[in-house]
């Protein structure tokens, strides 16, 4: 575990999870301004950079650090990729009590597109969709890992498609449709 100043971490590019200023953030700070960091964040060396980190975990942290004053947090450096980094981002906070619909689809299609991506070639132009076949493997790990099945976690990834507008009401509705 090291300090690694704020000025030096950076959000994960696509988090899929909102940070809200609200009052679980309020006390939240309160608590960093009394006790400190607690849990330290955890982070990655971001590419063609000497010292800076992208935050895998630790979000809300980092965000109630900042508002808090502190200069520096402590946190963990984890050498990975950014395919491997994006998987723990959502594998870290499927978890979460309050985690909004909109949230959990747009994580499952990080972590899709993460698995779908690792261990293939990215200098080839064929070949790249991801068949049926890989789509339900994918669909069907991340389901097991969240306990849904393959063809929920397809229906919230298709949410990610929705215009603007209608993301938002999906934003408000407890489960956008049932388990099956």
């Amino acid at each position: 575990m090291t300090n690694i100043s704020i000025n030096k971490l950076h959000k994960f590019r696509d988090h899929p999870y909102q940070v809200l200023d609200n009052d679980e953030m309020n006390s939240l700070i309160e608590s960093v301004q009394q006790q400190g960091i607690m849990t330290p964040l955890i982070v990655r060396p971001l590419e063609n950079t000497t010292d800076e980190y992208g935050i895998i975990s630790g979000h809300r942290r980092f965000r109630a650090a900042q508002k808090a004053g502190l200069a520096e947090v402590p946190a963990f450096i984890r050498p990975v990729s950014r395919d491997e980094a994006a998987i723990m981002v959502v594998d870290s906070n499927l978890h979460r009590e309050h985690i909004l619909p909109s949230e959990k689809a747009f994580a499952y299609k990080l972590k899709a597109d993460a698995l779908n991506h690792q261990g293939k070639r990215n200098d080839l132009t064929s070949g790249q969709i991801v068949s049926k076949s890989d789509d339900r493997r994918t669909t069907a790990i991340i389901g097991e890992k969240s306990g849904e099945s393959y063809k929920t976690v397809q229906r919230y990834i298709r949410l990610t498609n929705l215009i603007p507008e209608l993301l938002e009401l999906m934003t408000r509705a407890k489960s956008p449709f049932p388990s099956v």
